[in-house]
């Protein structure tokens, strides 16, 4: 049962036209964007904005085609097949929204293929059969490109089987005004923290692997409304998670306490 509360999601261009296009057209779509940008937060909202189900896969390292599409189980003295999730949004109809894609295994990138061309089937080879998708079903897909740089990015023949939204941080006054809605700390304070992220993001030195989200603003920001000291918020929130080298977290708890 889809519930008829929207998430909160604010929207930044045009994403919510050209996903409801995508979805009346059957295209798959793939976000582009960093860690914590909003990419999961907008399919949400578009589920429920649908009325559709939504079924997410996070995707990793270990994740195979057989996890996907179901596999033989035991279930008491019989073995029974069980749907997997790519199988089951198919049958139903559902979004199917495959989280960091590209850390899949190479097989479950092929396996994805018959379901983002015309065909929009797929095909269950241990069962010898084609499950042909419902007219609702749409295959949605995220990555974080120039994560790991030359280390995993998708080919070209994968990429051209969807459309594309990219995603990145919002503008700071729009950036504030998601964080105040979703913690609802004072502008203030929700100033002090995107102007903190601002900081942090433009500082190419630091060699930080990921530049702090929008979420973990969000999360710093729950924490200091609960009355949980803000330098000790935004340490546990926001500095610990970027990174494990002691030299760059003291860097970032002085520019923490420039702030708060």
């Amino acid at each position: 049962m889809i519930s008829h509360n929207l998430p909160y999601y604010k929207q930044i261009g045009k994403e919510v036209e050209v996903f409801e296009h995508a979805f009346q057209k059957k295209l798959p779509l793939l976000l582009k964007g960093p860690t914590g940008a909003g990419k999961s937060r907008f399919v949400e909202f578009m589920s429920h904005k649908l009325g559709l189900e939504l079924i997410t896969v996070a995707c990793h390292e270990e994740t195979s085609a057989v996890d996907l599409i179901g596999r033989f189980i035991i279930r008491g003295a019989e073995t029974v097949w069980q749907d997997g999730p790519m199988t089951t949004a198919a049958k139903k109809g559902s979004i199917l929204y495959l989280d960091e894609f590209v850390e899949a295994r190479p097989d479950t990138l092929v396996a994805v293929h018959s379901l983002t061309d015309h065909r929009r089937e797929l095909y269950i080879d241990r069962l010898n059969e084609k499950v042909k998708a419902a007219d609702s079903f749409l295959l949605v897909a995220s990555f974080n490109p120039g994560y790991q740089r030359g280390w995993k990015e998708l080919k070209p023949s994968t990429r051209q089987r969807f459309i594309s939204l990219h995603f990145d941080y919002p503008a700071p006054t729009v950036e504030i005004e998601i964080v105040s809605a979703e913690t609802s700390l004072t502008e203030s304070d929700s100033t002090k923290l995107v102007k903190l992220a601002g900081k942090i993001r433009n500082l190419q030195e630091l060699g930080l692997t990921e530049s702090p989200s929008t979420r973990l603003l969000v999360d710093a920001g729950k924490l200091i409304f609960d009355g949980l000291a803000p330098r000790l918020a935004c340490e546990v929130a926001i500095v610990q998670p970027l990174t494990d080298d002691l030299e760059t977290i003291k860097a970032l708890k002085d520019l923490v306490a420039l702030y708060f």
